[in-house]
C-alpha cells in the first residue's frame, strides 16, 4: 500500500532495498587529486547509483518532515503559489510534499539516477506519478517549458556550481522561468561558520539520518569536500563550492530579485554562526519607490521601529544631545556630549575637500546635525537619507529654523536601497549607522553606485576589533538585535572589492568607551527629570547596553574611528 509523507511520522524511512550489489559495482571517480576537482559538471560522476540508493538514509524523510515542519509550504501558500518547479528534486522528498499539499509540481534534476529514485519514491509514498525532467540549470529554459509561480532549489544543491559564471547563468534561468510576481527559494549550508569557525552540526534539520555521518574532509575558500559514511562502512564524497551567505544574496539581487529574506534553520532571527543551514526566499515582484520600505531587511525594520519609538526619540534628543547623535571625540572625560560629537563632524570634514559645488549624501543622518554643519560652513548641498520618520521630522524642523532648507533635503529611506541615481554624489558621509544593517555588503555596494568616480566615502561605525571573538560581542549584539558587526578589516576588504582601494583608518577607539560612559553618566544623573519622558524599562535596558559598550571598548573587543575610502 502506498504511504503518504505524513505517514512518515510513524513509519520507517524509504530506500530499504538491498543495495550491496550496486555499492560494489559503482564507485565515484575523482582522479588522482580529488582536491583539484572543482567543476560544475562533476556532480554527475558523484551521484552514482550506490550513493543515490543510500541517499535517503542520509536525509531520513521521517526526521526531515518533523524538523522542517511546514516552513516551505507556508512560504508558498502565503504568496498564493500554485505551480512549482523543483529544480533540485534529488530523491523526491519536496516534490512529494508539494503534490500532497495540492501544488502543481514539476520535478527536475541534473542526475538521472536521482530522478529515477524520486519517481520510485513518488509511487511508494502516496502513489504519486512525478513529472520528472532531466535538466541542466544553465539551460533550464531549453529543458523545461512554461512559467512557474515558484522555483525551489533545496538540499544544498546550488553549491554544486563552482563557476561564478555558472551561478549567474543558473539564477538568470530561474528568474526567467518565474512569473512576474514569482518567488525563488534556495538553501545552503552555513559555509560562513565552517570557513570562519570550523565545522559543527546539530544534525537536526537536513541530514538527520541516525547512523550516517556527513562531515567535511577538506575545506578552503574554493572547496568544501564532504565525506558521507554509512553504517555498512561505505564512504562517498561530494566536492562543493562553499557559498558565503551574503555572496549568494548579492548574486540574487544582481540578477533582479527585489526582496530577499534569509532564514537560519527556518528561524527569522538568529546569530550567523548558529544555523546549520540558511534559506533564502527571493521575490521577483517589482516594487516602486514608494513601496521600498516593504523590502527592508529584518535588521533595518528593527532599527526603524526602534528609532521611531517615543522612548528612543526622547533619549537621543534629551540625553545624547539632540543634534549629532553619534560617538564624540573628547578633550576631557567630562566634556559635554554635544561639543565632543561636533568635534567628530569637524574632524571628518577636514579629511575631504568641500566647496559650494560639492554634493554630499549623508546616510543614516539622524537629526541632521552633520548636514547642517556642512551646509552652513561650506555652502554645499546635502541630501539626508534616514529610515526613521520621527528623526526626519525633527531634522526638517531644525533645518528650516536654521534657514538651510534650500541646501538640505531630507528623504525617508534605507541605505540598503539608496533612492538616488548612479554617480550622483561627490561625497557619501555616514556616522555610526551602518552597524544597523543586516547586509553591510549591500550598503557598501549602494554607496559605490551613487558615488562619482574619484569621490570620497567617509564614515564612522562602531565595529568589532579585527580578531574579536563573536562570543565576546554577544551582549552588544543581543542588545542591538544584530547578528554581526563590521570590522576595520571587513570594510577594507569589501571596499577594495568595489574599487575603493585608497583606504585610510584613523583609529580613535579610545573614545568609544569614553563616549558611552559619558552618555551613561548623563542618563543616570538626570533620571528623575527623564522619568516622565522615557520609560523605566527603556532606561534600564539602555543602562545595561551602555555598560556593555564601555566594557567591550575597554576589553579591546571593539573598534571605532574615521574611515576614508576613495577610488
Amino acid at each position: 500500500m502506498a504511504k503518504s509523507v505524513d505517514d512518515l511520522a510513524s513509519s520507517e524511512q524509504p530506500g530499504s532495498q538491498d543495495t550491496a550489489g550496486l555499492v560494489a559495482r559503482e564507485e565515484q571517480v575523482f582522479g588522482e587529486n580529488p582536491l583539484e576537482v572543482r567543476e560544475s559538471d562533476h556532480y554527475t560522476y558523484e551521484y552514482v547509483g550506490g550513493f543515490v540508493e543510500k541517499w535517503d538514509e542520509l536525509i531520513d524523510w521521517k526526521k526531515r518532515y518533523q524538523s522542517e515542519g511546514s516552513f516551505f509550504i507556508d512560504q508558498l501558500k502565503a504568496r498564493g503559489v500554485r505551480s512549482v518547479l523543483d529544480v533540485a528534486t534529488g530523491t523526491g522528498f519536496h516534490s512529494v510534499r508539494l503534490l500532497e499539499e495540492g501544488f502543481d509540481a514539476v520535478s527536475a534534476d541534473g542526475s538521472p539516477q536521482m530522478l529515477a529514485k524520486a519517481f520510485s519514491n513518488g509511487l511508494t509514498y502516496g502513489g504519486h506519478i512525478l513529472r520528472v525532467v532531466h535538466a541542466d540549470w544553465r539551460w533550464l529554459n531549453r529543458d523545461v517549458h512554461g512559467e512557474y509561480d515558484a522555483i525551489i532549489c533545496l538540499g544544498n544543491s546550488f553549491t554544486h556550481l563552482f563557476s561564478e559564471r555558472d551561478r549567474r547563468k543558473a539564477l538568470a534561468e530561474f528568474y526567467a522561468m518565474l512569473k512576474h510576481d514569482g518567488v525563488l527559494i534556495i538553501d545552503q549550508r552555513n559555509y560562513d561558520s565552517i570557513l570562519d569557525n570550523g565545522f559543527s552540526s546539530k544534525h537536526t534539520y537536513y541530514y538527520a539520518g541516525e547512523d550516517v555521518s556527513a562531515e567535511p574532509d577538506y575545506v578552503d575558500e574554493g572547496l568544501a569536500r564532504f565525506k558521507y559514511t554509512f553504517p555498512d562502512k561505505s564512504e562517498f564524497f561530494l566536492n562543493m563550492y562553499p557559498l558565503r551567505k551574503n555572496y549568494t544574496r548579492r548574486l540574487m539581487r544582481e540578477v533582479g530579485f527585489q526582496r530577499i529574506d534569509t532564514y537560519g534553520d527556518f528561524q527569522e532571527t538568529y546569530h550567523d554562526a548558529e544555523p546549520d543551514f540558511f534559506i533564502h526566499v527571493a521575490e521577483k515582484k517589482y516594487r516602486p519607490d514608494e513601496e521600498l520600505s516593504d523590502v527592508y531587511s529584518t535588521a533595518v525594520h528593527t532599527a526603524r521601529d526602534y528609532y521611531n519609538s517615543e522612548d528612543a526619540d526622547n533619549f537621543y534628543y534629551h540625553v545624547w544631545g539632540g543634534n549629532d547623535i553619534h560617538v564624540g571625540i573628547y578633550q576631557t572625560p567630562d566634556e559635554d556630549i554635544d561639543s565632543a560629537s561636533r568635534r567628530t563632524v569637524e574632524r571628518m570634514a577636514d579629511k575631504v575637500e568641500i566647496t559650494p559645488d560639492t554634493r554630499i549624501l549623508d546616510i543614516g543622518s539622524g537629526y541632521g546635525g552633520a548636514a547642517r554643519h556642512l551646509a552652513e560652513t561650506y555652502g554645499c548641498k546635502v541630501s539626508c537619507l534616514n529610515l526613521s520618520e520621527v528623526e526626519n521630522a525633527r531634522n526638517l524642523e531644525f533645518t528650516r529654523a536654521a534657514g538651510l532648507d534650500e541646501l538640505i533635503e531630507v528623504k525617508d529611506g534605507s541605505f540598503e536601497d539608496i533612492p538616488f541615481q548612479d554617480n550622483a554624489f561627490d561625497i557619501v558621509w555616514s556616522q555610526d549607522a551602518i552597524l544597523h544593517s543586516g547586509d553591510r555588503e549591500r550598503v557598501l555596494e549602494e554607496v559605490s553606485r551613487v558615488l562619482k568616480g574619484g569621490g570620497s566615502f567617509i564614515f564612522t561605525d562602531p565595529m568589532a576589533a579585527d580578531g574579536a571573538k563573536s562570543k565576546d560581542l554577544g551582549p552588544i549584539l543581543d542588545r542591538l538585535n544584530l547578528e554581526t558587526m563590521g570590522s576595520p578589516g571587513f570594510y577594507r576588504r569589501e571596499l577594495a572589492r568595489l574599487g575603493l582601494q585608497n583606504f585610510d583608518f584613523e583609529d580613535l577607539t579610545e573614545f568609544l568607551a569614553v563616549h558611552y560612559g559619558r552618555v551613561l553618566d548623563v542618563l543616570e544623573s538626570r533620571e528623575a527629570e527623564l522619568a516622565d519622558r522615557i520609560s523605566d524599562e527603556y532606561r534600564a535596558k539602555m543602562k545595561t547596553g551602555l555598560k556593555n559598550w564601555v566594557a567591550g571598548g575597554k576589553a579591546g573587543n571593539l573598534s571605532w574611528g574615521i574611515i576614508h575610502a576613495r577610488a
